[in-house]
């Protein structure tokens, strides 16, 4: 039987091409448990998985804990808010007061980078890293490069654009660390102020002309500002980032080309994208959504393997 090399998922970093095929290959056969009338299996049902949010979710939670209850598992939910946390425990007498409920994975959101590692460090349940901070958000990758093999049959090079607050996005990094290893082409694009200074090493293109972005591109990821991350302005307004970086239907006319459109959510229509294209047939982003549930069971099922 095909398993992971590692017991824990904290970065795209740590995955080779083989573990990637793998999680897409057990996602396929996930899929179509979902499309059954009673769509659950009893894979994890002799597992306990804790998803341990400290930062604010809605997709990726509730994605998480769909697909655990389609595996069957037993759920724990902790958020930070009315914890102790809040009374000044620490972050891992936090975490081992999970683990003793006898814990096998535990899914880990916290808004620091590197959090995730150091749980995994610590302690010997798997580690599933949701996102932390600006660094990684590998489940939000590998359901974004599922999306669009799905849609395009194979990623090997296409060009992906990603488009948006690439500054202070982990879904940007894990996309283009894992994009690159599909053999994908991959450009940002953004103002000069939203995009690091050297990520142009990573072997991608910069492009700051959001048409010349998307004329060149097959596929369009689009992120959303991350204004709760900003702690300094970037741009003057967001009415003016919606005027030069905006997606919308008139862009895409002048553009004349099928192009197709993603977005990770949350949305900030009007701004990044408009409604017209965030609901039009070009968009794949409900696919995502729906993609999401699948990978993160591969995920979970696999990991669940390497249990003892």
């Amino acid at each position: 039987m095909n398993l992971l090399n590692n017991k824990h998922l904290l970065g795209i970093k740590n995955l080779d091409l083989n573990e990637i095929d793998l999680i897409f290959n057990t996602a396929d056969r996930f899929k179509e448990v979902l499309t059954r009338p009673i769509k659950k299996v009893p894979s994890l049902r002799h597992i306990t998985i804790a998803n341990v949010f400290f930062e604010n979710s809605t997709r990726t939670k509730l994605s998480f804990e769909l697909a655990e209850k389609r595996l069957s598992a037993e759920i724990l939910n902790f958020s930070s808010s009315g914890s102790s946390v809040k009374k000044g425990e620490s972050l891992l007498d936090t975490i081992k007061n999970i683990l003793v409920m006898k814990v096998d994975i535990m899914v880990i959101r916290h808004s620091s980078p590197g959090v995730p590692q150091f749980i995994a460090n610590n302690v010997d349940a798997s580690v599933v890293n949701a996102g932390d901070g600006s660094h990684e958000h590998p489940t939000q990758a590998l359901l974004d490069a599922y999306s669009i093999k799905e849609k395009l049959g194979n990623i090997n090079n296409k060009k992906i654009a990603i488009i948006g607050d690439i500054i202070h996005s982990r879904v940007a990094i894990s996309n283009i660390f894992l994009l690159k290893k599909l053999g994908a082409k991959v450009m940002v694009c953004g103002p000069k102020t939203l995009i690091p200074k050297h990520i142009s090493d990573l072997d991608i293109i910069v492009e700051n002309n959001i048409k010349k972005a998307l004329e060149w591109a097959d596929v369009a990821n689009v992120l959303r500002i991350q204004l709760e991350r900003q702690e300094v302005k970037y741009f003057p307004s967001l009415r003016e980032y919606s005027l030069y970086f905006g997606i919308n239907n008139k862009l895409l006319k002048s553009i004349n080309k099928d192009l197709i459109i993603m977005h990770p959510g949350p949305i900030n229509r009007g701004i990044e994208i408009s409604s017209d294209v965030a609901d039009s047939s070009r968009s794949i982003i409900l696919n995502q959504v729906e993609n999401g549930v699948a990978i993160r069971m591969a995920i979970l099922y696999l990991l669940s393997l390497n249990i003892k």
